[in-house]
Parts: structure tokens; sequence; C-alpha cells
């Protein structure tokens, strides 16, 4: 799913109130983190994910786009050590109902 600037700004609108739910810390990205970020996602549609200060990671938005793709989700943007990610439900996803608004313009 490819986002309009409209959507990535309601999205990170959205995102503002939530706790980030999963932290990244010194361990490397493995498949116990890319499972958890993935069951995660797909219960709540919309997360961010803190990279904590002792974290080897220097680039955020590669590391955000690398966690999108490995959980077929949706880069939306860093915002500091935060990577925020969307991931839309096909059936009663509250926010991808808000997301499909915006993409048809109302």
């Amino acid at each position: 799913m490819k986002l309009s600037s409209k959507q990535r700004a309601l999205l990170k609108k959205m995102a503002h109130d939530i706790e980030p739910v999963v932290r990244i810390g010194k361990g490397e990205v493995d498949s116990d983190l890319l499972d958890s970020i993935s069951n995660v996602i797909n219960k709540r549609e919309l997360i961010k994910v803190k990279v904590l200060q002792n974290s080897d990671v220097e680039d955020m938005k590669e590391l955000g786009i690398g966690l999108a793709e490995k959980t077929s989700s949706v880069f939306v943007d860093k915002i500091g050590k935060v990577i925020i990610l969307f991931k839309p439900k096909k059936e009663n996803g509250v926010i991808t109902q808000e997301i499909l608004k915006k993409r048809k313009g109302k």
C-alpha cells in the first residue's frame, strides 16, 4: 500500500498518543523480534517501535523500511528513535477505514 502525504499525516496524528509496544536494544533484528512486531501490528494496525539508546542502529529510516518489508507493513515515518508502522486490515480495520476515506478525498 502506497500512502499519500495526507494519509501519512493522519497516521502520524493517530500515532501521537500511542506508546511504543516493541523495543529494539543491543541485539540485532532477529526472527523473534520480527514475529513480535508482526503479531502486534496484526492486532493493532498502527504501532510504534522504540529503538533504545544502547542500540547500534545508525539509520532509523533504513531500519523502519526494512522492518516494514519483513513484516508486510508500511513504514509511516520515524521521529527521533521511534518508528511508526501501519498494516491495513481488510475487515473491521478502524484505522484502515479512516485511511481509505483520505484516499477518496473525503
